[in-house]
């Protein structure tokens, strides 16, 4: 039998180095937080001597990166953002979203991340970190759980109530702090009120301390996306946190149209709407939020 030039190889060969890079790879992307060099070799079951020569090839490709915070914390690196987005011209995407999200931030001073769904969990495909010093920050590429508070609301909350319950009954709904909602039936009750609102809240469900507000874009093409914002709680009540989803409402809208081509003039209120802007000042520090008001 006559063997094409593009066949795969009829003997069955695996390349073990490959197969070893594809597993620390998921085993970083299923971390919250990153993943320590020992910690990765110990969870892959390989010696750190072949877990060290991987990382570092992998570093190299940026398949994986170093954190800023603590460089002994690997994370997903833009290449596999770069890979994932090849198809939809991410790169183009993120260019017209960058200014959008950046303008959130300095309205509300907390940072702002856009992201799609891949499989179970959310990427990170860009972002523009708050100015203030205390922060929540995660770079590019990072993957986080797609049950992780509000950005996982939006992007399920159109799905039925058969695929969540499947997607549940997997792991089950995480606990991650005694805010989370950890009950199927008040997760959907949740999930319809995000439906209700076109916007969800996190009020410390992911992570203790820090609220979040998130928009789907409704997207036609690609992954499904959202932007999200992510505030210390104590800078952030509740009244303010709405106003910021509310934001966070006209902005996608505006990048929405810009993907789709019909862009309507959208986010930055122009002269004629200058009476109808009006300031939010946060419940800690009275530090102004500014936001036009919806139309």
């Amino acid at each position: 039998m006559h063997k094409e030039q593009g066949d795969p190889p009829q003997n069955g060969y695996k390349a073990p180095a490959v197969q070893k890079a594809f597993r620390l790879l998921r085993t970083v992307a299923e971390a919250q937080h990153g993943m320590r060099l020992v910690e990765l070799a110990a969870l892959a079951g390989y010696s750190t001597s072949t877990t060290h020569g991987l990382v570092h090839a992998l570093l190299r490709e940026k398949a994986l990166i170093q954190g800023k915070d603590d460089p002994h914390k690997l994370f997903l690196g833009s290449l596999i953002a770069d890979l994932a987005f090849t198809d939809w011209n991410y790169v183009k995407v993120n260019r017209m979203a960058q200014p959008i999200i950046n303008e959130i931030r300095d309205r509300v001073d907390a940072t702002v991340f856009l992201g799609a769904r891949i499989s179970t969990r959310v990427m990170i495909t860009a972002t523009a970190e708050a100015i203030e010093s205390f922060k929540l920050s995660a770079p590019i590429g990072t993957a986080i759980p797609l049950f992780a508070g509000a950005v996982g609301k939006v992007l399920l909350a159109y799905e039925s109530a058969e695929q969540i319950g499947e997607l549940a009954a997997a792991r089950g709904l995480p606990q991650y702090t005694s805010n989370s909602i950890v009950k199927l039936e008040d997760y959907l009750a949740e999930l319809e009120r995000v439906r209700s609102r076109g916007y969800a809240i996190d009020d410390e469900e992911y992570l203790s301390g820090i609220r979040a507000a998130a928009v789907a874009l409704h997207n036609r093409r690609g992954l499904p996306m959202a932007i999200w914002v992510v505030g210390i709680a104590s800078n952030m009540g509740l009244r303010r946190l709405q106003q910021v989803a509310e934001l966070t409402v006209v902005a996608a809208g505006k990048l929405r149209s810009q993907l789709e081509g019909i862009a309507d003039g959208g986010f930055e209120p122009d002269a004629s709407d200058a009476s109808n802007d009006r300031r939010i000042e946060s419940e800690k520090d009275a530090k102004p939020v500014r936001t036009a008001k919806n139309r």
